[in-house]
């Protein structure tokens, strides 16, 4: 073989392999840097993803029974909508968590993300969440009684998801944990005038 072809040869594979070692640093790089600033396990957004996500399960739980129990096609329509969005939105932040790297699960108390998280909990419960007598309670009402409570509860209920959300926008999140934050701030403060003129409409009154 001439001298001049193995020359040859070898800067080509040469430069084959240098190619090769460039996209496999860069792939390794742009792998790791995600995970060197993703955020950690005792962060404001892992605490605001699982503590929101625990939040949004009542929120399903409660949504579930107006859709079958509701005495109108608006209470169980509204109901099943309720559900079915924040069961997405469950699904979203249980996805960050995945991306992260992070556990679903913490040792955690609820709300300490936030300097101010003890005192915006009502004992063992979250801003807004209903106790499980309350739901039980819910649950034994039937026709109109069952419509009202089940608004009063929601509307509660949606006041401390939004007090929640506005918590986690003072912490700078994540720009995915912000985006989120903003529609929930949006369009639950929508739905809390939804319930306070379906009330009104029934001839009552938000929980005091």
């Amino acid at each position: 073989m001439p001298a001049w072809l193995s020359g040859s040869r070898g800067k080509i594979i040469a430069g084959v392999v240098a190619a090769v070692a460039f996209v496999l640093i860069g792939y390794v790089a742009g792998w790791l840097t995600p995970r060197l600033t993703d955020p950690g396990e005792h962060s404001a957004d892992a605490g605001f993803a699982r503590d929101m996500s625990t939040h949004h399960a009542q929120a399903v739980e409660m949504g579930m029974l107006a859709h079958t129990m509701g005495s109108t096609p608006g209470i169980r329509t509204l109901g099943g909508d309720i559900a079915m969005t924040q069961q997405a939105q469950i699904g979203m932040m249980d996805a960050w968590l995945v991306d992260w790297g992070l556990s679903n699960n913490s040792d955690d108390p609820p709300m300490s993300w936030i300097p101010d998280g003890a005192e915006m909990m009502n004992g063992n419960l979250m801003p807004g969440m209903a106790t499980r007598e309350e739901i039980k309670q819910l649950e034994g009402k039937q026709g109109q009684e069952f419509d009202i409570l089940f608004l009063q509860y929601m509307l509660r209920h949606h006041l401390g998801g939004i007090h929640m959300a506005r918590a986690v926008l003072e912490t700078d999140p994540e720009p995915e944990v912000r985006s989120l934050a903003e529609t929930m701030i949006k369009n639950q403060t929508g739905e809390v005038d939804v319930f306070k003129k379906m009330l009104a409409d029934r001839g009552a009154q938000p929980l005091p």
